[in-house]
């Protein structure tokens, strides 16, 4: 139960339905004994279940206050290292001061909504990834990543590095104090950098962030800006792309081959 007042400042919306905690849980697959990260445990809903999961947890907070509920709530769990307890923002740590390894641990969690985009790429861009993400995020959020027939910075960006899918809604009322909107939770499996193919991050990116610069030009308008017409118009003929195509309409492939094409222009 809440036993403070929630801070609008964290985004504080914390889980009051044991169902939904439990369903966040098991789309984790928690194996015994492995590791999952937990960014705001709030007042520990969730993290109940992870550790009848079988998880051992670290869990980072920024609310002085609620660490001093999970830790009345938690002494068994914390005694025994099975919940290991961080006060801090988690923008500010680095995933190796967690004692976290790559590939070595997962990462469950409630995380605020005005960073959830900030929250993506940390955990899926870093030099130390988890195996697995999943996230309760705003719903609009969750199905501009996975069932959006157009592509986002976004949804490519998570992509690049994962497989996600949509795993269930959660309706406004199962958050104390309510949000204005329905949530959904993400799960993000096959967490790696091998769809990059041989691409650096930071050429890849570089690539999608010119395609997506402007929502109402062209690809081709929009990369006019960086490249030359002579590479696009090679690059496009190439890949059989139409000149009037929006980088929203580019699939995940379209976007690592028109990348390797313009970097090995920028090359040659």
């Amino acid at each position: 139960m809440e036993r403070f007042q929630t801070k609008k400042s964290l985004g504080q919306h914390f889980l009051n339905d044991v169902r939904i905690a439990e369903r966040i849980a098991a789309e984790g697959e928690i194996v015994p004994g492995e590791t999952v990260l937990e960014i705001g445990p709030g007042t520990g809903f969730l993290t109940i279940e992870l550790l009848k999961a079988g998880a051992k947890v670290v869990a980072v907070e920024a609310d002085i206050r609620a660490i001093e509920e999970l830790q009345l709530r938690f002494g068994t769990e914390i005694a025994a290292e099975r919940l290991h307890i961080h006060h801090g923002d988690i923008r500010e740590l680095r995933f190796a001061e967690l004692g976290l390894t790559d590939h070595g641990f997962k990462v469950i969690a409630n995380i605020p909504y005005y960073i959830s985009g900030l929250l993506f790429r940390l955990c899926l861009d870093g030099d130390i990834q988890p195996s697995r993400v999943v996230f309760l995020v705003q719903k609009e959020v969750a199905e501009r990543i996975t069932r959006s027939k157009k592509e986002s910075l976004l949804s490519i960006g998570v992509k690049i590095y994962s497989d996600p899918s949509y795993a269930f809604t959660v309706k406004r009322g199962s958050f104390t104090p309510s949000p204005k909107v329905d949530s959904a939770v993400v799960t993000m499996k096959q967490v790696s950098r091998e769809r990059l193919d041989g691409l650096t991050e930071e050429d890849f990116f570089s690539v999608v962030r010119a395609g997506f610069a402007s929502r109402r030009k062209q690809l081709y308008g929009c990369l006019r800006e960086t490249y030359t017409a002579d590479v696009l118009d090679s690059a496009f003929s190439t890949l059989s792309l139409p000149r009037t195509v929006r980088g929203e309409d580019l699939k995940l492939g379209d976007w690592v081959a028109l990348a390797k094409l313009l970097v090995l222009s920028t090359q040659s």
